[in-house]
């Protein structure tokens, strides 16, 4: 798998895309950690909800995010 586009790839496949990117630095999954903290502990995983429900694209996601600390 080579796009990791909605169109291109399954539901399994976005799932184990966002699992793989969130949990592949610490091999564990966020509950109760606090390593890196950028929504608040486990809640990181949510934000990426609608990327696994084929609804927004990870770049959508990431640029929604970042407004927020952009000027």
């Amino acid at each position: 798998m080579d796009s990791i586009l909605i169109k291109d790839t399954t539901r399994e496949e976005r799932e184990k895309i966002v699992r793989q990117a969130l949990f592949g630095d610490c091999g564990s999954e966020c509950e109760f950690c606090s390593g890196c903290d950028n929504a608040g502990g486990g809640s990181i995983e949510k934000l990426y909800q609608p990327y696994i429900d084929g609804l927004k694209e990870i770049s959508e996601i990431n640029a929604e995010y970042s407004a927020h600390f952009v000027r």
